[in-house]
């Protein structure tokens, strides 16, 4: 492709899922005045999702492309000094590739592992997962954004055959009958996504919001039920049970087009709601009232965050709001259906090709046969060659330093953003070789044998897809400082370095050609998706296979879509026609309530939850670095209920220590009633002290591999002295 620089360039955002459309253009001043940003952000207002508006991240992205705030060399570790000093790109890359080829050949292929994020680009996500199998031959290989929404991708496909987060546009929101958001906080979150739920309340629309906390968000709810942290599948079936009790099921629906209603319609009767109460610290009567707003209203949605999925029991947190879904027949049908809000800029893209441990190209299974061969074609490499599922991405960071001994990471940070952190740290120390592949010099960079600088969005080309599974285009602007080369340019070298010549392009457009090919026929098929046409549409919506709908057997079908030679027109509503499962239909799961991994105690008597704060986001090692978002929210802190404060002589701003069976963390208090009293609430966006990741629970959903982030017992003590003094 062209990638010179022009004008105006229309790109997306490098951060959150929304991916909001945003000009770049030359910053005034470039020419030869004082350093600054490269360049500046325009509107870019004919973007259908976010029509213009962007969040402060968005707005200051650029600062991230000044040479002053980013790494512009390669860094390796002195063995006399211990510290990592500039070196050339060549030495670099052949001291990544030696000490990976030592461990393999030392310990085994699968002593090998590889990290990636969920801001990679397709092309990098799925160049990565082939280079972790075709190059290395290792199974150990996962990402960040397994911490991100593995449980809602779970109970989605267990219940449709399909895991997309929103199987319906953005749009969509705006104009149903009532919206059900679990364990979300837009208004700081995705700032620009608050206006759907503005827009649905100006059609008349109705908004209830499942928070422990009365955040921004649940301000502009009709209803806001603040259930104790870990009980929202207590929750779910309780209003289910009501839904049964009430006579309000759409039997007609669940007969024509669900499987397993009686089983899990069983499973719901067993939570009456006093028990539920109990259990959630939710009142009956609001328990009623949310049944009534949910299915008074002619069409529902129910759409759910990191606040449900973000536990030991997700997956089956999440499918009990499915089944509220199915059981009310608000599922599979216009304006109506179950979502979930995907938190990172690609974490659609980046699990569905290939950095996922039991998952190939196209959201295709590892261990299925058929998909080995495909994916195996097109790669050029036996079936056998490949090797099985690895290890999910707590269990590899809990594995570095044992069966695990050389790592290569790209695009995260698992120092700041991984659960008990502390010991995630430790493990990564006991490697014998790290490689971190970063923007910037992040708390895991700092740990590692080899650092190396690589471009980031508005300095390379390539695609993301976005929470409603549109495929979009983030093209390049700017040139990369000298001394920084791209993800796909690393990888290509490494593969040269290791035996593999070819078959690592550094174009991405050509990489999205073999992706293209390697996703054909698969539930995420991307083959019928273009650079070009992508441009001209604002993304293009998967599956959309190269072809007609039914050119690909299984693939959901667009409801009205051409049957003639005209190309597939991409899928912006899902299920409307049939679920993506065998028989077309969808599947109830039952499930039942139980106890989150860690319950309070004498000891630990108080529950901890974390999140994000508007201006910072995920580990923060690209928002600390730019100082308007740090001006807004310049550290961690401690939000407490003023009854809690008081039984604890805890004064606003005082310094106070969290304290559970896996660490201590250090912030000032913020005593507010928005948070109830028996919970606390942390950021997790800060290293060192305030490092609310040193607390939290690891223990894995048994289906999805998601760590228990938002529950975990904990004490608050007060603290003598300024923050980080001890008692």
């Amino acid at each position: 492709m062209d990638t010179a620089p022009l004008a105006t360039v229309e790109t997306h955002c490098p951060y959150c899922a929304l991916q909001c459309g945003m000009g770049l253009r030359p910053a005034a001043g470039t020419g030869g005045g004082p350093p600054g940003p490269v360049l500046e952000v325009v509107e870019r207002t004919a973007f259908p999702v976010n029509r213009g508006a962007l969040c402060g991240k968005g707005r200051t992205a650029p600062e991230l492309l000044a040479p002053r705030a980013r790494l512009t060399t390669p860094l390796v570790r002195e063995e006399a000094t211990g510290e990592l000093v500039p070196a050339t790109w060549e030495a670099a890359l052949d001291r990544v590739a030696d000490g990976l080829r030592r461990a393999g050949a030392r310990y085994g292929r699968d002593a090998v592992g590889v990290f990636g994020g969920g801001g990679l680009t397709n092309e990098k996500a799925y160049a990565l997962g082939k280079f972790a199998r075709v190059v290395l031959g290792t199974s150990q290989i996962d990402y960040n954004g397994r911490f991100c929404m593995s449980s809602a991708a779970a109970a989605q496909h267990r219940a449709f055959g399909l895991d997309r987060g929103l199987p319906f546009p953005l749009a969509d929101v705006a104009r149903t009958g009532c919206v059900l958001l679990v364990g979300s906080n837009l208004a700081e979150t995705m700032p620009p996504a608050l206006r759907y739920l503005t827009e649905l309340k100006e059609h008349g629309g109705r908004l209830i919001v499942v928070d422990p906390r009365r955040t921004r968000t649940a301000e502009q709810a009709d209803l806001h039920l603040a259930p104790r942290p870990g009980t929202d599948l207590a929750l779910a079936l309780g209003l289910l049970h009501l839904v049964v009790a009430q006579g309000r099921t759409d039997e007609e629906f669940i007969a024509a087009r669900t499987s397993g209603w009686p089983a899990a319609r069983a499973a719901a009767m067993a939570h009456w709601p006093e028990q539920v109460e109990r259990i959630t610290g939710v009142p009956v009567p609001d328990l009623r009232a949310a049944v009534r707003l949910f299915c008074d209203a002619p069409s529902s949605m129910v759409l759910t965050a990191r606040g449900p999925e973000q536990q030991a029991k997700g997956t089956d947190t999440v499918g009990a709001w499915i089944n509220l879904c199915l059981a009310t027949g608000r599922a599979g049908r216009p304006l109506s259906g179950y979502g979930a809000l995907t938190g990172q800029g690609n974490g659609q893209g980046g699990r569905e090709h290939g950095q996922k441990a039991d998952q190939l190209p196209g959201y295709r299974r590892l261990d299925d046969p058929a998909a080995r061969r495909h994916v195996a074609a097109v790669w050029g490499v036996e079936p056998e060659a490949l090797p099985g599922p690895g290890r999910s991405a707590y269990e590899l960071l809990e594995a570095l330093g044992g069966p695990v001994r050389a790592l290569l990471l790209m695009g995260s940070n698992p120092v700041v953003s991984a659960p008990r952190a502390a010991h995630v740290e430790e493990r990564i120390r006991a490697l014998d070789f790290l490689a971190v592949a970063d923007v910037v010099r992040s708390e895991t960079a700092e740990l590692a044998d080899v650092v190396l600088p690589v471009a980031q969005w508005a300095e390379e080309t390539g695609t993301t897809t976005s929470l409603e599974g549109r495929v979009l285009l983030r093209r390049r602007a700017v040139a990369p400082p000298p001394g920084v080369r791209t993800d796909l340019e690393v990888l290509g070298g490494l593969a040269e370095r290791l035996g593999h010549a070819k078959g690592f392009p550094a174009d991405p457009e050509e990489v999205f050609e073999e992706l293209r090919r390697a996703s054909a026929g698969g539930p995420a098929d991307y083959s019928g998706i273009s650079y070009a046409r992508i441009a001209a549409e604002d993304g293009v919506f998967w599956p959309c296979p190269a072809g007609p709908p039914e050119a690909v057997s299984g693939a959901p079908a667009a409801s009205g879509a051409p049957s003639g030679p005209e190309p597939h027109p991409g899928t912006p509503r899902l299920f409307l026609d049939r679920f993506a499962t065998p028989d077309g239909r969808a599947r109830f799961v039952p499930v039942t309530h139980r106890p989150a991994d860690e319950e309070t105690d004498a000891g630990y008597p108080v529950v901890l939850t974390t999140g994000r704060v508007l201006a910072q986001y995920q580990s923060g090692a690209q928002t600390r670095r730019v100082a308007a978002l740090n001006a807004a929210a310049p550290g961690p802190f401690v939000e407490l209920h003023p009854r809690l404060a008081a039984r604890l002589g805890i004064a606003d701003g005082e310094p106070v220590a969290v304290v559970s069976r896996r660490g201590r963390a250090v912030a000032p208090a913020r005593v507010s009633p928005a948070i109830r009293p028996d919970t606390v609430f942390m950021p997790f966006h800060w290293p060192g002290e305030g490092r609310a990741n040193t607390l939290t629970n690891p223990a894995l959903d048994p289906v999805s591999g998601m760590p228990e982030f938002k529950v975990c017992a904990v004490r608050v003590e007060r603290v003598a002295g300024p923050p980080g003094a001890r008692p």
